[in-house]
């Protein structure tokens, strides 16, 4: 029993009680007693009760259940036969121990035989506790002491239901129509009785004679189509969901049936066409929307095969909420979907200029404009998110990458150093350590001696601020495979890199990136045959026709002396954009004898 109504019940009780005692005795509480003089003595047959109300005053009032309880036995205490007592500590034991709330009330029903509601109590608890058989007993007795009472009818036939005899249930349920007539509530159990039980005609039968009975409630025909698409009758279920939206073309419930009927038979034209009039409603949350669109999207084949409805419903979403959030990034991730990258771009851009700024907005373009290696235009919109979000560590970060990949370095340097007092995480400054590591790499190998004192320096910076970010993250395997492969290039401790090289591999997912640098550091360990394997795997996982994986293929083929596979993988690598002197030279030096 919920709160609200274990209150209630126990103010009915308790006014019942007090009038039994009204004219045997009507004293005052001792605790109202504001005169000096001395406290009166309760009557021996009256201290239960007065415990007993007391008890209910700190339940239902003060909401002391603890407090109550103990009340309430004190009052068992007083007088073991005093039923109320029972009653009340079974209604505050319901939620925290509903089987001995059962036993509470069982006490109390047999105290006070004629009293249901406190049989009524223990057969509620006994349900509550999972005792489903000894409450079936409890609620055929109600049924017989109260046959006009439908509740007991409905939980009967739900006990039915759980003791495993649903079509005793149902009996139940027959015999409450034969009674009441037909209780909407009842007849949708019945209706789920029979077609649990494969009783499928009966059952539209049932859903017939309410719709015979209320014509003009549209749930009734509803509930009718469903059960005529069980029994595969398509075309009077469709007879039925229309005469439901003749009697309301807004049903948000009648429209999401109809478009689950069609989606169940793979019409996904017409699911689509219902589901455009379903968004077109007002009533329908936004949450809903957005998780219905969200379901269609996750299968790119369905994607792609129903583009244009899924356009129109992007779309019409992105016209009646223009400013939400959650649409903006549906309709971009629509579009980046669709393969028009420039327009989601646009989108995000327009969306900088929202009052207030979102920050997800900048980071989605300079995100797309890193991917499309715009950089002067990722160094603009990070200095503007900059300026907005001072303490975002991440557009700290895309400033840097844009300065690093226009070649200024020791700018790039000083943000990355500048972003590692706003990052919160060891995971966060891991990366940024990281990114340190590689913009130390890119100013060693771009100096013209390959030999100096700064080349040197440079490559201990890059080296260091590699430990740095490994200590802090061990396993972040694009630093591994980074650290690895530069050591591997200097041809610098190949041992080291080679266990980081093999650590990048298990991290990840057949990564051709990672495999070339796994091939390469082997290369350099002279462990040839290894490396022909390991870089084999890299390029048939390759979606990207990488010119450098091409190159080191070709590379390791001419060590193995397999001179024509190597001038062929050379020459893909050309193609693929690779520097012309340097396959020039590789060809020279592999006509030489």
């Amino acid at each position: 029993m919920k709160r609200l109504a274990a209150i209630s019940v126990l103010c009915a009780a308790l006014f019942a009680t007090a009038l039994a005692a009204r004219g045997s005795a009507s004293p005052a509480s001792p605790r109202s007693q504001r005169s000096s003089g001395p406290v009166p003595e309760w009557a021996d047959s009256l201290r239960s009760l007065y415990l007993y109300t007391e008890g209910v005053k700190r339940y239902a009032i003060e909401g002391d259940s603890a407090r109550a309880c103990d009340l309430f036995r004190e009052a068992i205490r007083a007088d073991s036969t005093f039923a109320p007592a029972y009653y009340g500590l079974a209604v505050s034991q319901m939620e925290e121990e509903p089987a001995a709330a059962a036993e509470m009330a069982g006490r109390a029903s047999r105290l006070d035989t004629a009293d249901l509601w406190y049989r009524s109590l223990q057969g509620q608890a006994l349900v509550r506790s999972g005792q489903y058989r000894p409450a079936l007993g409890v609620f055929r007795e109600l049924q017989r002491a109260e046959p006009n009472n439908p509740d007991n009818y409905r939980i009967l036939a739900a006990l039915y239901e759980l003791d495993g005899q649903p079509y005793m249930a149902i009996v139940t349920l027959d015999t409450a129509e034969v009674r009441f007539g037909r209780i909407p509530m009842l007849s949708a159990m019945k209706r789920q009785l029979l077609v649990s039980t494969r009783q499928l005609d009966k059952a539209v039968a049932e859903a017939r004679a309410m719709v015979d009975a209320a014509p003009y409630e549209a749930e009734h025909h509803v509930v009718l189509a469903g059960l005529y698409a069980r029994t595969g009758k398509d075309s009077l279920a469709l007879a039925e969901y229309d005469r439901a939206l003749e009697i309301d073309s807004t049903s948000l419930a009648t429209l999401a049936a109809l478009s689950d009927f069609y989606g169940e038979r793979r019409n996904y034209r017409a699911m689509l066409g219902v589901t455009k009039r379903m968004f077109a409603l007002e009533s329908m949350p936004l949450e809903r929307k957005t998780a219905r669109f969200g379901q269609f999207t996750s299968d790119m084949r369905f994607y792609r095969e129903n583009y244009v409805q899924l356009n129109d419903l992007a779309s019409m979403l992105a016209i009646r909420y223009p400013r939400d959030k959650r649409v903006v990034e549906l309709y971009a991730r629509h579009l980046i979907a669709s393969g028009e990258l420039e327009r989601a771009l646009e989108l995000y851009k327009l969306h900088t200029e929202d009052v207030p700024p979102v920050e997800e907005y900048f980071a989605s373009v300079i995100d797309i404009e890193t991917y499309l290696q715009r950089t002067d235009s990722v160094d603009r919109y990070a200095d503007r998110a900059l300026a907005l979000f001072p303490d975002r560590p991440m557009f700290h970060m895309a400033k840097g990458n844009a300065l690093s990949y226009s070649g200024r370095h020791a700018e790039a340097l000083k943000v990355y150093r500048k972003s590692l007092g706003y990052a919160d995480t060891d995971s966060l400054r891991a990366v940024i350590w990281g990114l340190t590591g590689d913009t130390w790499h890119q100013m060693a190998v771009r100096m013209p001696a390959p030999k100096s004192a700064d080349r040197r320096r440079a490559l201990k910076s890059c080296f260091g601020a590699y430990d740095r970010s490994l200590k802090l993250a061990p396993d972040n395997p694009l630093v591994l495979n980074n650290y690895a492969y530069f050591l591997a290039e200097e041809g610098l401790e190949l041992e080291k890199a080679l266990t980081m090289s093999t650590r990048a591999v298990e991290l990840t997912d057949n990564n051709p990136t990672y495999l070339d640098t796994h091939a390469w550091v082997l290369f350099r360990l002279g462990r040839l045959e290894e490396a022909r394997r390991t870089m084999q795997q890299a390029i048939a996982l390759d979606s990207r026709n990488s010119a450098e994986l091409a190159l080191h293929y070709g590379d390791i083929l001419h060590a193995l002396g397999q001179r024509f596979m190597a001038e062929t993988y050379w020459r893909k690598a050309l193609e693929r954009g690779y520097d012309a002197a340097a396959i020039a030279r590789r060809l020279e030096q592999a006509e030489k004898p």
